[in-house]
């Protein structure tokens, strides 16, 4: 399954969709393959990210709103978790992926 993003395509927040952009632009800035579900499109994916959201990561009111991120049925978290990790460099550990090694090109 790997990595999986739950958006919301039609969603009238700014806010979500920026948050939204931003996660789905560093995954491909980074070349980290994943796969972006539109929860407004399926309600059986819909309802699949609520069920799996852990209970002490729902809201207290309300819905989890999107983005929310996934490593086949793992849940790596939302937006804030993302952009802590991000801020903290363990973007990979927090998608459950094995950190890149950095590698130079060699000119012949």
């Amino acid at each position: 399954m790997g990595v999986r993003v739950f958006v919301a395509s039609s969603s009238c927040s700014v806010a979500i969709k920026k948050k939204q952009q931003e996660v789905v632009q560093f995954l491909e800035a980074n070349r980290i393959e994943f796969e972006e579900v539109d929860i407004t499109m399926s309600e059986e994916q819909r309802l699949w990210m609520y069920k799996n959201i852990p209970v002490e990561k729902q809201p207290s009111r309300g819905n989890p709103l999107p983005p929310q991120i996934f490593n086949g049925g793992h849940y790596c978290g939302d937006y804030d978790s993302f952009f802590e990790s991000k801020e903290n460099n363990t973007v990979f550990s927090f998608l459950g992926l094995k950190p890149r090694s950095a590698t130079k090109e060699v000119e012949l």
